[in-house]
């Protein structure tokens, strides 16, 4: 199972960009984009960018994962 997490582009450097998720912003790699801005939103899997989503989409998603219940799992 692949786990991509939504984020915005807030610069670019080269090949890399920083990338804000909620307040906390790391360094990604964007080879696997060709076009990307800043601003994009982007899905992002082990460090790397791997494609853009829309505001809207990833607003969708961020909301969706505050839904679940990490720490009550049946597991």
């Amino acid at each position: 199972m692949c786990l991509a997490i939504p984020g915005k582009v807030v610069e670019i450097r080269g090949k890399c960009g920083i990338v804000d998720f909620g307040g906390a912003r790391r360094e990604i790699q964007l080879d696997l984009i060709k076009s990307v801005r800043k601003g994009d939103y982007v899905l992002v899997h082990v460090g790397y960018a791997i494609q853009t989503i829309d505001r809207k989409e990833a607003e969708e998603i961020l909301k969706a994962w505050g839904e679940i219940d990490w720490g009550k799992s049946g597991a």
